[in-house]
């Protein structure tokens, strides 16, 4: 996946097996904001439901992340994707390998330059 909208992206809705997909392979970004429309939830109500949980991430965070803009890597950030995919129902772990198969890409990008 180029990181591109997909038909069912613009529509906001998400097929379970494109969901699936982009957990599978990413990149981070993309599978994050798929499995936010696949949930339906808004990112204020997704940064309630973290903060109900003993969570705090700011929506500027939330939306960062979702956006590619950055992504999660201090270890409070690292810690706080298992309580997202609980609140995205994704399966555990799911966001995190993301981060380590892209940064494993990143590692073989930079090998071979």
């Amino acid at each position: 996946m180029t990181g591109q909208r997909t038909p069912q992206m613009e529509r906001g809705r998400i097929a379970p097996r494109e969901l699936d997909s982009l957990l599978a392979t990413g990149p981070f970004s993309v599978a994050l904001r798929a499995a936010i429309r696949a949930r339906g939830l808004g990112l204020e109500r997704i940064q309630y439901r973290l903060k109900r949980r003993g969570v705090p991430v700011s929506l500027a965070t939330l939306s960062h992340w979702q956006s590619g803009r950055c992504r999660p890597e201090r270890p409070g950030s690292l810690a706080a994707l298992r309580y997202l995919e609980e609140v995205l129902e994704v399966p555990d772990g799911a966001l995190l390998r993301l981060l380590a198969l892209e940064d494993r890409r990143q590692g073989v990008a930079h090998a071979s330059q």
